[in-house]
C-alpha cells in the first residue's frame, strides 16, 4: 500500500487535522488524494506521523494522526557545505543531492568566477526555492530533519565563520587523498564554481584553516563535486 509521506510547517500531535491553503491543495488536487490513503507527516523535529485522510473537499483536507515515533536518524557527521553558486537547474541539483547525502547546512556562496548575482527580494525568493528543494529531497529520501540553507554570503565572510573539526576545500592540483584524514565530528566543505575557485581564493581559504583534497584524477562539474565529496564523507565518516 502507497504512504504518501509529506512535510508540514506546523506542530503536529495525533489526532485530527484539517489543512488548507497550500497543503491542502497539494495533498487533495496534485497528488489526487481520497477518504482512506495512508499518510505520513512530519515536521522537521525528527519525528514522524502516520496517519489517514478522512475527508477532503474543494478548499481542505482533513488528516486523523497517530501518535508519533521516531524518525530517521541523522548522520554522526555533521555536514556544512558551502556551495558556489551555478546557473539554472544545476544548484538545485547540487542542494536536492547533498540533502539526499544527509548534509545538514548549506551556504550558497559569491566567489571570483561566480557567474550568477542575486541581491536583495531576488536573493530572498532563490534562497526560499532552495529551501524548497531540500524540503522536496527530504520528503524522498526520508529523513525527519530539513537541512538549513542559508542566505547567499561572500565567500570571504563564510570562511571566517565557519566553525567544524575538519575544513576541506576541494582542489584537484593537490595530492592528499580524503582517506588520509582523520575522523571528524563535523565537516565543513567548501565547492568551487562552474570556473573553479581562483589560486588566490584557495589560500585565503587554506589562511583560514582548510586543508586541500583531491577525489581524484578527474575535474568534476561544480554540481558533480559535492556529490562525490559527500559520498566518500559519508563512506569514512558518516552512516554508509
Amino acid at each position: 500500500m502507497r504512504v504518501v509521506r509529506f512535510y508540514l510547517d506546523q506542530p503536529l500531535q495525533a489526532g485530527d487535522l484539517e489543512l488548507d491553503g497550500d497543503p491542502a491543495h497539494y495533498l487533495g488536487r496534485v497528488l489526487r488524494l481520497r477518504p482512506g490513503d495512508q499518510v505520513q507527516a512530519f515536521n522537521g523535529s525528527g519525528e514522524e506521523w502516520p496517519g489517514e485522510v478522512i475527508a477532503v473537499s474543494k478548499r481542505s483536507l482533513t488528516l486523523t494522526l497517530q501518535p508519533a515515533f521516531a524518525g530517521q536518524p541523522e548522520s554522526p557527521l555533521h555536514i556544512h557545505l558551502g556551495q558556489a553558486m551555478s546557473r539554472g537547474e544545476r544548484m538545485d541539483w547540487a542542494i536536492q543531492k547533498a540533502v539526499e547525502l544527509g548534509v545538514n547546512t548549506i551556504t550558497p556562496l559569491f566567489t571570483e568566477r561566480c557567474e550568477v548575482k542575486l541581491q536583495g527580494e531576488r536573493a530572498e525568493k532563490r534562497q526560499a526555492h532552495w529551501q524548497q528543494v531540500a524540503i522536496s529531497a527530504c520528503e524522498q529520501c526520508g529523513r525527519s530533519q530539513i537541512p538549513v540553507i542559508h542566505p547567499p554570503q561572500a565567500l570571504d565572510g563564510w570562511l571566517e565563520q565557519l566553525q567544524a573539526d575538519l575544513k576541506l576545500v576541494l582542489h584537484h592540483r593537490t595530492e592528499q587523498p580524503l582517506n588520509s584524514l582523520t575522523k571528524p565530528a563535523s565537516l565543513g566543505l567548501l565547492i568551487g564554481p562552474e570556473g573553479g575557485l581562483s589560486s588566490e581564493e584557495i589560500s585565503r581559504a587554506e589562511a583560514s584553516g582548510f586543508s586541500p583534497v583531491r577525489l581524484g584524477p578527474r575535474v568534476l562539474r561544480t554540481e558533480t563535486a559535492p556529490i562525490v565529496a559527500l559520498s566518500l564523507a559519508q563512506q569514512l565518516w558518516g552512516d554508509f
